[in-house]
């Protein structure tokens, strides 16, 4: 089926190219959500009389998504969730919790604008793109933790998990030091 694009579609074109997609992509997806017409004659005569009006509501648009843009770059959001010793969730982390956690900071997001391939299902930190438009695309830290105090330490760059089997390793190694210590005192006093 042949189609006018009204706007800028990612791998299919930008504003008046008419494009050959699927039916039922364009049925289902382009034509509800008015970002293409059929590419009828009408349609086109039609599109050309208002290509100038549409062009200039796209650059609004997209002036209004840079402005928020710039202020939504690089923000970093922090999600506290339950994790295992392994830093594994207890659940997962999808564009649904980043769309909330933007809006509960003061951005307008919604879960269909955070790019999220496949849901987050370990503790840590993860670079997150969220297109505001076809042609403004942002990029947020996501920082994934058990606690605001480990939160702050991953911000900070440090690797929780292997701290803390660090930590335990280190404990380990003091016990049995102390144990090995104690062994050899007996076997002395014997």
């Amino acid at each position: 089926m042949e189609v006018i694009l009204l706007e800028r579609v990612g791998r299919l074109g930008t504003i008046g190219d008419i494009v050959t997609v699927k039916p039922g992509y364009a049925r289902n997806w382009l034509l509800p959500q008015a970002k293409a017409l059929r590419a009828t004659e009408a349609n086109k005569r039609k599109f050309e009389a208002q290509r100038a009006d549409i062009e200039a509501r796209n650059a609004e648009a997209r002036a209004a998504a840079a402005t928020a843009g710039e202020k939504l770059d690089g923000q970093a959001f922090v999600l506290i969730r339950q994790a295992g010793e392994g830093g594994q969730l207890y659940g997962s982390v999808a564009a649904r919790d980043i769309a909330e956690a933007a809006v509960e900071a003061g951005f307008a997001v919604t879960r269909g604008q955070v790019l999220l391939d496949k849901p987050i299902k370990a503790i840590g930190l993860y670079s997150v793109s969220v297109r505001l438009h076809a042609e403004v695309d942002v990029t947020v830290s996501v920082n994934v933790a058990r606690s605001v105090d480990e939160a702050e330490r991953q911000a900070k760059g440090e690797d929780v998990i292997a701290s803390r089997f660090a930590d335990e390793k280190a404990a380990e190694d003091e016990l049995s030091a102390e144990i090995a210590a104690n062994a050899v005192q007996l076997e002395d006093a014997r």
